[in-house]
């Protein structure tokens, strides 16, 4: 293993059983057991195909792709939500990520209470997250609201919350799934201002986006999925060329 090499999949596939008896409950279970090995195939997704890459420090790396494409749950991997059902998966380094609005928070507690909650699935200390507590709460421009349990913000707030918490705790990896796309603004611009001081430092940073211009600003390179397949990994600007080209959707991606 190269020493700067911080991600590598290798043949990584992931399926999803998307049998009835798996959603039914555990009666459901019961009564259908004979039935799941015999219609186990037909009901099997698979939503990544044998990927391989490998992601070096201080890379910028986009992932595009039509929804369902099977980016979140790349994603969900490299961030050890998930497993991969066959294939080795390597991460060197600590990930911050953000994969969709509000995970990771709870709508009962409030913002200060879930500002710690966050940074501790992010795997930071009580320690590092209280030193830093006053810089998150000013950085999300929250003030107001941070007493207030979360379940009274909107999607914008509970964005700026959580991307408030990654852009002060200093992560290793940052993986950010379609947060510019959210908020206000001065929000975006915020956001984009601590993405250029993230990779001034040579952070490495994984971006999904529908937006071919943060793919194309932003990033060093671009992986283009396509049905749980790799059809494009290398430059951003001709990654994005050929999606558009490919789904003849001129520069408008679903």
């Amino acid at each position: 293993m190269i020493d700067n090499t911080v991600i590598k999949f290798d043949n990584v596939c992931k399926q999803y059983d998307m049998h009835l008896a798996n959603t039914g409950g555990i009666k459901n279970y019961l009564l259908n057991f004979h039935k799941r090995k015999e219609n186990k195939q037909a009901h099997t997704r698979t939503v990544l195909k044998d990927i391989s890459f490998e992601i070096k420090k201080g890379e910028c790396v986009g992932f595009i792709g039509r929804n369902g494409a099977g980016k979140s749950t790349l994603l969900s991997l490299i961030s050890k939500v998930i497993k991969p059902n066959s294939g080795k998966i390597f991460v060197s380094e600590r990930v911050s990520s953000m994969l969709e609005l509000g995970a990771g928070f709870h709508p009962d507690l409030t913002g200060l209470e879930n500002i710690e909650l966050y940074g501790i699935l992010m795997g930071f200390s009580k320690k590092a997250i209280k030193e830093k507590m006053n810089s998150i709460v000013e950085f999300s421009e929250l003030k107001e609201y941070v007493h207030a349990p979360i379940r009274y913000y909107s999607s914008g707030m509970v964005a700026r919350l959580g991307f408030a918490v990654i852009s002060q705790l200093n992560p290793e990896i940052i993986i950010v799934d379609e947060v510019l796309a959210v908020g206000d603004f001065k929000f975006r611009s915020k956001c984009k201002t601590i993405f250029e001081n993230f990779k001034e430092q040579n952070k490495t940073i994984i971006l999904v986006s529908h937006s071919g211009s943060d793919i194309i600003s932003f990033c060093t390179r671009a992986i283009w999925l396509d049905n749980g397949e790799m059809r494009f990994d290398g430059n951003p600007q001709e990654a994005m060329k050929a999606y558009e080209s490919h789904y003849n959707v001129c520069g408008k991606n679903d």
